[in-house]
């Protein structure tokens, strides 16, 4: 489970979901790291393992410009409390080239949709956008984005969804908490530095399901797939 990129916590509340006993996630990590000690590499598969961190500084913004836009803070209050499901983040992830992923993210359940991008256009967003959520099992309510140009054709998303699609603060990452929890899952397996540009579709799908298949603390050690489709618990194959 470890290998599967699960974090010892994850492991044990997802184990003792499924009935198992298991020793405490402290205990896990005590091993990860005496393995970690004699060589070993299991501690490579944590989240944070190859993660730099950099200082990041407050700066003048001029992106996202855009006349008659909605912004978050005349969204329905109703979204914040995560208890329908419906409401969607988005982002985009970049690499070393002009291709990026485009990371679609449901709020009260955590799925994740992926897509592949050639350039971070807005013609080429919107009609991921629309591929990847035009055929989902419930309804698509809003979209909240960040403030970068590749939304500027946010009508075409709210016309061919028929949803509201709305803009987070400049700055205020935390507004889209959920996209950027999973921006970070997402760079576990496309590091930062990596060329995108061979990436397929394909590719975009199953490690959409990889991230679908992890037990989140925060639905009580289900899996965003078991929550969104209404799935019973069923024991993590490695």
């Amino acid at each position: 489970m470890i290998r599967l990129n699960l974090s010892p916590e994850q492991i044990v509340g997802r184990m003792r979901l499924e009935g198992t006993e298991v020793m405490s996630h402290e205990t896990i990590y005590r091993w990860i790291w005496k393995d970690k000690a004699a060589g070993g590499g299991l501690w490579f598969y944590l989240r944070g393992a190859r993660k730099q961190r950099r200082k990041r500084y407050g700066r003048y913004d001029s992106r996202g410009r855009l006349a008659g836009k909605k912004m978050i803070g005349s969204r329905p209050a109703s979204v914040e409390t995560r208890k329908r499901i419906g409401h969607w983040e988005i982002d985009t992830v970049h690499g070393k080239s002009t291709a990026c992923v485009l990371t679609v993210v449901e709020r009260r359940t955590g799925l994740v949709r992926l897509g592949a991008l050639r350039r971070a256009t807005k013609e080429l967003t919107t009609r991921r956008t629309l591929s990847l959520l035009g055929k989902e099992a419930h309804r698509v309510r809003t979209i909240t984005a960040d403030n970068g140009c590749e939304f500027h054709d946010y009508e075409k998303i709210e016309a061919g969804l028929k949803i509201d699609f709305y803009f987070a603060t400049p700055h205020h990452a935390w507004e889209r908490g959920s996209n950027e929890n999973t921006n970070g899952l997402v760079r576990q397996y496309l590091p930062k530095g990596t060329d995108l540009a061979g990436l397929t579709q394909p590719q975009c799908n199953r490690l959409a399901e990889i991230l679908n298949n992890r037990p989140r603390k925060r639905l009580g050690y289900r899996t965003p797939n078991e929550v969104y489709y209404s799935r019973p618990v069923v024991a993590l194959q490695s």
